[in-house]
């Protein structure tokens, strides 16, 4: 495994961390938490010492899974995290509040303490503020009590946005999403981190499963390795002299073994010349949508990650015979509820992209 330094913090963290938000889910459902907990154990194995995981992941059952591993290994050999926000502990929360859900996570992982805990899916520098107001002083608090050791964020805000809470000092790190396809967009937001001296963990290294579920369009990766699309996609990132962390969500140890090849004889680069080499190729996050799902919520009930998917079809084919053909083939949805659409906007307020998902289904209905 190659290993990089977490920022200023002196810490040894391996070029790769296990995304915990991917558990099998037949086995979470069936309650097999031993069985899923094999994949944390397995990945230690191969050197990976950094797990992410947060409350509400695989049915809120992601922490106490990663927990069951946790308390099977030196505690010392693993850094740990766990996330907050107000979607976790109310609108209006108060140190109470705050500090249920942290002992809730704490408990849950059988540790004592959490080496990174987020200010969690920051979305806009709005939303970035109420929290700081909000919620700050409860981070330090814990922080000071040795609850947490490192106060970090998460993110999903444009580079301009980042180098504005980077600029706070505040963090000591951040969690945001960086693959093939975005990288034009959150550039200048590591290059500050990294400058900074803070540590840069980065989710979604693979666009939501759109690098390799679409192959021939990023075999522009592969080339002068013999790694395949989802392998030569990790590596894409974490060859980033200014990214720490790649995190990959492993569902099997097959997953584990493919994550840790990617980083095999890893040679690192700054960001500016590897965005040279790979300017104009690929697609742009600002077109696709990644399936985040964090549009879900419609009053209609419209399945609009499904839809955003069919029209990635289209914007990858260039024909748009190809959402329809998505819709009834793979999603097998009628096509016909995106008529119901009531253009309240809802979605596109919640969209980590800020895409045009009204217009969108529109022009899906108008087919």
């Amino acid at each position: 495994m190659y290993y990089k330094e977490y920022g200023n913090t002196g810490m040894k963290v391996s070029a790769i961390g296990l995304g915990t938000m991917r558990y099998d889910a037949d086995d979470v459902s069936a309650g097999r938490f031993e069985k899923c907990a094999e994949i944390p154990l397995y990945a230690l194995e191969n050197g990976i010492n950094y797990w992410d995981t947060a409350p509400g992941y695989c049915d809120d059952k992601s922490e106490i899974i990663t927990g069951i591993a946790l308390s099977q290994v030196k505690r010392n050999d693993v850094y740990i995290t766990s996330k907050t926000n107000f979607n976790t502990i109310g609108e209006n929360p108060t140190r109470d509040d705050f500090r249920k859900r942290l002992e809730m996570s704490l408990d849950r992982l059988k540790t004592d303490y959490i080496d990174f805990y987020h200010m969690w899916c920051m979305l806009d520098l709005q939303s970035w503020e109420r929290h700081m107001e909000v919620l700050y002083g409860f981070f330090e608090e814990a922080k000071k009590e040795g609850l947490i050791r490192n106060i970090v964020f998460s993110s999903h805000m444009q580079g301009n946005d980042i180098e504005t809470v980077v600029e706070t000092g505040k963090f000591r790190g951040m969690l945001i999403g960086y693959n093939a396809l975005n990288y034009r967009f959150r550039q200048s937001g590591i290059e500050k981190a990294y400058k900074e001296g803070m540590g840069v963990v980065v989710m979604n290294p693979l666009g939501g499963g759109m690098i390799p579920n679409n192959p021939e369009a990023f075999t522009y990766l592969t080339e002068g390795t013999d790694l395949n699309v989802a392998q030569a996609a990790l590596r894409f990132v974490a060859s980033h002299r200014e990214i720490t962390i790649t995190l990959a969500g492993c569902t099997t140890k097959e997953h584990v073994d493919d994550a840790v090849k990617a980083v095999e004889n890893l040679e690192e680069r700054p960001a500016e010349e590897i965005i040279r080499q790979y300017e104009g190729r690929g697609e742009s996050l600002n077109n696709l949508c990644t399936g985040c799902a964090y549009c879900k919520g419609c009053p209609k009930e419209i399945e609009i990650p499904k839809y955003m998917d069919a029209y990635n079809q289209y914007i990858l084919t260039g024909n748009k015979k190809a959402i329809p053909d998505r819709l009834d083939n793979h999603w097998d949805i009628p096509k016909e509820k995106v008529l119901e659409c009531i253009a309240c906007k809802k979605c596109e307020k919640q969209c980590t992209q800020h895409l045009p998902i009204v217009d969108r289904l529109k022009e899906i209905g108008e087919l």
